[in-house]
């Protein structure tokens, strides 16, 4: 799936004709260290610049379904913790579901955007071996859907905004919890979402999986980034199901809909978030701050708008959603 620059950071494999070119450039401006005044490789450093950027810019162009599902699953995309990080003043994290235990993979507190008040909600991954496994790669189980309840009704008895940010490949499936129910964790999380009477946007920044995903999505405003993906299943799960060969995924990918584009033609989300060229992972700062434009915008729209009128709003959102794929 990656192809490692031994000059530069990872590469997705379509990405490989991009990866050559930086390659060379790097090799060039070591020439030149090595030697000098005594070579001048400035003009052939600008050719390949603008080489690669234009092949980088047709490359993005033109993805397909399951290119995308590789640049939102890509490694040093933005997670959440960066987006928290960047967009939530004074967050002050919330622990533990007050039933069984506390859930790493959902990130959960209160702080404040743009100087308003909110509760967050925060499907993290992690970004290595170690935060991986803490966060059991964005997994989240019954107890972290029960936090998740637990947050929006803060949210609603305080009148605060909810924001979620949406990054998990589904719920965990483990044995452990299907005995502490995860089926009616994630039930109840979707049920409390689609009551709150606060404005809640949800934000898919990477991969949005199942009941997993909608679990703490089922919002007012639904955004999604560029080149993420939202989808009942993963396209290898599909495959599975379908073809019973996972190396169809490919064609899963394709027949899911699972790109911003479709979803937002098909009226399952409401705004896609612009990536630069290249996806997130390449101006992580300013994917994060174009995000927050997009939340504050969402909120803004919502802003002024009672109980009964937020709950309608988005109670019809979701119904027209089946109407339209019906």
């Amino acid at each position: 799936m990656f192809r490692v620059n031994k000059y530069m950071h990872s590469y997705l494999e379509f990405e490989k004709p991009v990866a050559d070119i930086e390659g060379k450039i790097q090799e060039l401006r070591a020439i030149a260290a090595e030697d000098g005044e005594a070579v001048n490789v400035d003009g052939e450093i600008e050719r390949l610049n603008t080489k690669s950027a234009q092949t980088l810019q047709d490359l993005y162009s033109k993805l397909t379904p399951w290119q995308k599902t590789l640049v939102a699953r890509h490694p040093d995309r933005p997670h959440a913790v960066d987006y928290v990080a960047g967009l939530v003043e004074d967050f002050t994290p919330l622990a533990g579901d007050r039933k069984f235990a506390e859930d790493h993979a959902l990130i959960a507190g209160i702080g404040r955007f743009r100087g308003q008040s909110v509760a967050i909600l925060a499907q993290e991954k992690g970004h290595d071996t170690e935060t991986r496994l803490k966060h059991n790669f964005g997994m989240v189980r019954p107890e972290g859907y029960r936090k998740a309840v637990r947050i929006m009704e803060l949210a609603e008895r305080f009148g605060i905004p909810l924001l979620s940010f949406v990054d998990t490949s589904g719920a965990y499936p483990g044995r452990g919890a299907e005995e502490r129910g995860q089926s009616e964790a994630i039930a109840r999380s979707t049920d409390i979402g689609l009551g709150l009477g606060v404005p809640s946007v949800a934000v898919v920044i990477g991969e949005g999986g199942s009941g997993g995903a909608i679990a703490i999505a089922t919002a007012n405003k639904v955004l999604m980034m560029e080149h993420a993906i939202y989808s009942v299943i993963s396209p290898e799960g599909a495959a599975s199901i379908l073809w019973r060969d996972s190396a169809k995924a490919q064609d899963a990918a394709t027949a899911l809909k699972i790109t911003a584009q479709d979803l937002k033609q098909l009226g399952v989300i409401d705004d896609i978030i612009v990536e630069p060229v290249g996806g997130a992972h390449r101006a992580r700062e300013i994917v994060i701050d174009t995000a927050g434009k997009s939340i504050e915008a969402a909120l803004e729209e919502l802003s002024g708008l009672e109980p009964e009128e937020i709950r309608k709003q988005r109670r019809e959102k979701f119904v027209a959603i089946g109407r339209t794929l019906s």
